[in-house]
């Protein structure tokens, strides 16, 4: 551990939109804010290709050009951006003590978490090159359906969460194949029987992915198979999104923050308050609902201005 402690007024955990949009409003606030980026500095953003659905981008852009015009926005106003990541944390006291990297310990008066989420993939090699290619693979139905107007695309996913973008994806595209790795649907009732009464849904029961298909840059084609017959088939589509859910950042925080059953942040409604006074939290570490740029930089926006009140309420 360092020999030195600093302190700060408003430390930032995170980036992304929540996290920048936090630092430019804390930073304009004379709040002083410390921003550490985290694993991945930009966050989800950074591994979209195209975001046409932000307001303002009239032509568009990509996710990592607007995640550095958001962190240029912030230094702008003399937020200070650094890299690295908090390891440890003790919420206990009235001063908010933080490790970065394990070795730089920090007493703040506010703390924004903004970590974000971790979409879980199949973890196949094929899936992971053209994700990487930044198309053909997508995890987010709303983000980048719009791309495939018109054409063939695969689901996998069993819950509310896939079935809803199936569905969102069905009104888009000439077909939609849902593959389900099971012999049933984790979805609630509802939201079963509305992707089985939509006509251009295909659901595969039992599917397993094998491969994703296509050159070194399109994708064409899901090889799937039936694990009850045993038999390999090659699905047609140029993409391929899925929705088996996603895992919230937030490990470090669990011994003192409230999470729900599974690791989101629980936040008192209508505020970015959590269970800990001075402990804030932004964009998709408390929000598993919608999970879009727009609404994690407005709880950015909301975290800022709920730490200004708490330190006004501390003078």
């Amino acid at each position: 551990m360092s020999d030195t402690i600093e302190k700060i007024k408003c430390l930032i955990i995170g980036s992304g939109p929540a996290g920048y949009t936090a630092a430019i409003y804390a930073a304009r606030a004379n709040m002083n804010p410390v921003l550490y980026q985290g694993m991945q500095p930009g966050g989800q953003l950074t591994t979209t290709n195209e975001v046409e659905n932000f307001p303002g981008y009239v032509d568009g852009v990509t996710g990592p050009e607007m995640m550095i015009q958001l962190q240029e926005q912030a230094k702008r106003f003399g937020a200070d951006i650094r890299d690295g990541w908090a390891t440890k944390v003790d919420f206990s006291g009235d001063i908010h003590k933080v490790w970065i990297n394990d070795s730089i310990e920090l007493h703040c008066e506010t703390v924004i978490i903004s970590t974000g989420a971790t979409a879980k993939y199949l973890g196949l090699p094929s899936e992971q090159h053209y994700l990487n290619m930044g198309g053909g693979v997508s995890a987010c139905a709303v983000c980048d359906g719009f791309f495939y107007r018109n054409q063939e695309v695969v689901i996998v996913g069993a819950g509310d969460s896939a079935c809803e973008e199936a569905h969102y994806l069905s009104k888009l595209c000439k077909k939609v194949t849902m593959l389900v790795r099971s012999e049933k649907f984790r979805a609630s009732k509802i939201m079963e029987d509305r992707v089985r009464k939509t006509e251009n849904i295909e659901i595969l029961m039992n599917h397993d992915t094998v491969e994703v298909l296509g050159d070194s840059n399109v994708v064409h084609a899901i090889k799937a198979l039936n694990k009850t017959t045993g038999e390999v088939l090659e699905i047609p589509a140029t993409g391929f999104f899925v929705a088996i859910g996603h895992k919230p950042n937030t490990d470090i925080f669990k011994d003192y923050i409230t999470l729900d059953e599974t690791g989101y942040i629980i936040n008192t409604p209508g505020t970015s308050n959590t269970n800990v006074p001075g402990v804030f939290v932004a964009g998709d570490a408390a929000d598993h609902v919608y999970r879009q740029a727009i609404t994690a930089a407005g709880t950015g926006c909301m975290a800022a201005l709920d730490a200004e009140r708490y330190l006004a309420s501390k003078e």
